[in-house]
């Protein structure tokens, strides 16, 4: 199960959603953009001289960004994708992930047998991330953003 949560507070002191960001990228749902969410992550942080930080970042962030366009696949929805990416306070990493479709993620797919390559995506956010969760997105929409923290 995931935990629903509150956007944890940046460095700003404030909780806000979306949380002030140091960039977001916004495009559609379509596979072929995880790639590009995923360099954009290690771009800023190779900018930020965390070069500690790239290979999980980079995992978990194709990880979430994936579950968000197939969720929105599966849902026929065509509210674009948000990858907004984040420094707290400490200097941890906050990447959130917001996707337009219904419902929340679960941690494990009970149905995803050993062999399949599919369904245990948050496993690995849950095992690797210092803290991860899942918040409803702006407005009365379906909603919701995926975000995790990490820390050197």
């Amino acid at each position: 199960m995931s935990p629903v949560t509150t956007v944890p507070t940046t460095r700003t002191g404030g909780a806000a959603f979306p949380p002030r960001s140091d960039f977001s990228l916004v495009f559609p749902p379509a596979p072929a953009w995880v790639r590009g969410a995923r360099e954009a992550v290690r771009t800023a942080l190779l900018i930020a001289r965390r070069e500690e930080l790239v290979p999980m970042a980079m995992l978990l962030t194709s990880e979430v960004v994936t579950n968000a366009v197939n969720a929105c696949r599966r849902h026929r929805c065509s509210v674009p994708v948000t990858v907004t990416v984040s420094w707290m306070s400490g200097g941890a990493l906050l990447v959130l992930v917001y996707d337009g479709a219904p419902g929340v993620p679960e941690a494990y797919d009970a149905r995803a047998r050993a062999e399949e390559e599919r369904g245990r995506g948050l496993l690995l956010v849950r095992a690797c991330a210092a803290d991860w969760g899942v918040c409803r997105g702006p407005g009365q929409g379906p909603g919701k953003a995926v975000w995790f923290r990490l820390v050197s």
